[in-house]
């Protein structure tokens, strides 16, 4: 077996991030989808794409919560946990060899870190930017995507309005500005460690004093 592994969310301020591996007998297996990185598809894309690749191809997905996430960086880098959790899907597979989207700025670093977590042998291959270059990695770019973005509007459901979960969207920061106004906390969905917490925790607290 041949899989591909990518993540979602590893970024975002709010809300798990998800690992997910594909697995195929071989890469000619996808060529009749149109996948590519679900950064550039569309959300029915994706979607569309996902129930396809559950249908037809071997799936790991490994999720990770906010609190999880702050827990395992008390312990190692943020990377070091990325690896970790790439890992832990291709462990739900076992394939024999592998591609991974890189997360260290050295690519062979971070598939020798990959290949540690393993209990087993696999051949690892760590490139930057893998999701655009490999159908399979593409493939676990899509299914990541709309298994991470399920969970926010579980979120949504529960808190109202919390934005795609990135710092950088405007509605997200309001939402964490407002509940640290209301209830004196993050909301539990927050990833504490997040400078972007912590920094908006003491400027919307020195406000309201």
């Amino acid at each position: 077996m041949i899989c591909g592994v990518d993540e979602a969310g590893k970024g975002s301020v709010l809300g798990p991030m998800a690992v997910a591996a594909v697995g195929c007998r071989a890469t000619e297996d996808l060529e009749a989808l149109p996948i590519r990185d679900s950064k550039v598809l569309r959300p029915k894309q994706r979607e569309a794409l996902y129930e396809i690749l559950l249908r037809d191809f071997s799936i790991a997905i490994v999720m990770i919560d906010a609190a999880g996430i702050d827990d395992a960086r008390t312990r190692m880098s943020m990377n070091q946990c990325v690896a970790e959790l790439h890992a832990e899907a291709l462990m739900g597979l076992r394939p024999e060899s592998a591609y991974v989207d890189a997360c260290d700025v050295n690519a062979e670093r971070y598939g020798r870190t990959v290949a540690g977590y393993l209990d087993y042998p696999c051949n690892i291959v760590a490139e930057h930017r893998a999701d655009a270059r490999y159908k399979i990695v593409g493939a676990a770019s899509v299914v990541a995507k709309v298994t991470r973005d399920r969970a926010i509007r579980e979120l949504e459901e529960q808190f109202g309005k919390v934005g795609s979960g990135y710092p950088s969207d405007p509605v997200t920061i309001e939402f964490l500005r407002g509940y640290i106004r209301e209830y004196g906390n993050p909301p539990p969905c927050a990833r504490r460690s997040w400078k972007t917490v912590t920094n908006l925790s003491q400027t919307t607290m020195q406000d309201f004093l």
